[in-house]
Order: C-alpha cells, then sequence, then structure tokens
C-alpha cells in the first residue's frame, strides 16, 4: 500500500508538470502571436496623425512672406513701366544725349538738348553771353558753364524738374555771365535743328536769310554729351569727343541752391 501510494504520487506529480508544461508551451505562443494594446497608445497615435494633417494644411508665415514680395515687385514694376510709356516734357533724357551750341554771329547763346537727333528739346535756354565770347573761349581751353537757380519753399514749386526751371544765373569758367532764360522750341528753332539733324558731331556755319539775322550766318556745333544725375537738385553734362585724350572740352552743370 505504501508502495502504491508513493507511485500515485509520483505519477501525479508527474502529470501536473507535464500539463504546465504544456500550458506554458501553448500559453506562449498564444500571448506572442495577440500582443495587447495599450488605448491610452491608440488615442496619442490619432492625435499625432491628426497634428501632422493640419500642419500640412496650413501654409506657412515663410511662403506668405514671399507671395507677398513677389506681389510687391510687380506693383513697382508695373509702376515704373506705366512711367515710362508716359514720358515728361520733351521726353525722357538718357545717360547720352545730343547737345547743340548756337546762334548768330553778334546774337546770343542758344543750347538744346535733346533725347534723339530728331526729336524735340527737353531743355532750350537762351544766355546772355554773345556766342563769339563763347568760342573765344573754347578755343582758348577747356570751357565750364555752370548754370544755377535758387531752391523754392512752395510746394507746387518744389514738384518743378530741374530741366524746367525758368531763369538761371550763368558762370563761364567761374566767371558771372549774367542770366540764362528757358526757351521754348518755336518754328524758327526747329528749323534751325532740323537743318543740323543729320550732323552727328561737328562745328561749322549755316547761311540764314532772315533779315533779323544780322549778318546772315549762324555759327553751331554739335555732339554728343554723357548726362550725369547726382539728385533731383543736381544734373552735369559732359561734351563727348573721341578725338580728346583728356578732359571734355565743354561741360556744362545744372544746380539748384
Amino acid at each position: 500500500m505504501a508502495k502504491a501510494s508513493q507511485d500515485t504520487s509520483k505519477i501525479h506529480f508527474h502529470w501536473t508538470k507535464k500539463v504546465g508544461t504544456e500550458d506554458d508551451d501553448v500559453e506562449q505562443p498564444s500571448t506572442f502571436k495577440q500582443p495587447t494594446s495599450n488605448p491610452s497608445d491608440q488615442q496619442d497615435k490619432k492625435h499625432e496623425n491628426i497634428k501632422v494633417k493640419t500642419h500640412v494644411g496650413v501654409p506657412t508665415p515663410r511662403k506668405k512672406l514671399q507671395a507677398v514680395a513677389i506681389a510687391r515687385l510687380r506693383a513697382v514694376l508695373t509702376a515704373f513701366g506705366k512711367n515710362r510709356s508716359n514720358p515728361p516734357f520733351g521726353g525722357l533724357l538718357g545717360p547720352r544725349v545730343v547737345g547743340t551750341l548756337f546762334g548768330s554771329r553778334r546774337g546770343h547763346v542758344h543750347f538744346a538738348f535733346q533725347k534723339e537727333p530728331n526729336s524735340p528739346p527737353a531743355f532750350l535756354v537762351e544766355l546772355a553771353t554773345p556766342i563769339s565770347v563763347l568760342v573765344r573761349e573754347m578755343a582758348s581751353g577747356l570751357v565750364r558753364i555752370a548754370l544755377e537757380c535758387d531752391k523754392e519753399d512752395n510746394e507746387e514749386k518744389k514738384a518743378v524738374r530741374l530741366l524746367e526751371e525758368p531763369v538761371w544765373r550763368t558762370y563761364c569758367n567761374g566767371k558771372k555771365c549774367g542770366f540764362a532764360t528757358r526757351r521754348d522750341c518755336g518754328p524758327k528753332e526747329w528749323k534751325i535743328l532740323k537743318a543740323v539733324e543729320p550732323i552727328s558731331m561737328g562745328a561749322g556755319v549755316l547761311p540764314l536769310t532772315e533779315p533779323e539775322a544780322g549778318d546772315g550766318e549762324l555759327m553751331y556745333m554739335r555732339a554728343k554729351f554723357e548726362r550725369i544725375i547726382g539728385s533731383r537738385d543736381s544734373e552735369a553734362f559732359y561734351m563727348m569727343n573721341p578725338d580728346s585724350n583728356g578732359a571734355p572740352e565743354l561741360s556744362i552743370y545744372l544746380l539748384r541752391v
């Protein structure tokens, strides 16, 4: 009996161990195949997906700044094109202009700046200096002509362009030479400019038939000028002479002081 009981306990113990081992073998694969997931982790993943979608849909501030900058640039270019298509009085003078100096032997000097040889003059003034005196100054060396006008405190007069000033004080090589007056291009002046239109550079004498011409001859000099804009109150015109190796023979300065 004692032996039988011992054998039974051994078998029972062996069966329990075997069953436990099988349970472990069965449970381990089931636990590995079907892992449990935490509900809070699933909610966090949903929130992350929502955040990513929201971030992609809304445009970034940097893109907005770029769009605004491009719109402003287009507006500036459009305004600039309109201003170029509607030039002010006499047309816009570029960096290279045509300058013509003319007058009768006993008359005063007239000076005109044109954008093109056949375009109306954007600047035409009559100097009090006789043309014979100016020719003598140019024969002796370099000539510097300065035209000065006064600044105005009136807001309406402040808007006047420098080339449209009516009266100037004239200085030739530092010497005061009276005043210069802005003139409109009438039939007489336009006839002279048309007569010298084919001439790109040079000086000479033109015959005139008008009684008021005096001795019947008109002296002229025509050349290309380089235009330099210092500010709205200062401009300079330098004669471009390909034969001159040094400074330009004739320079004209417009100053509003």
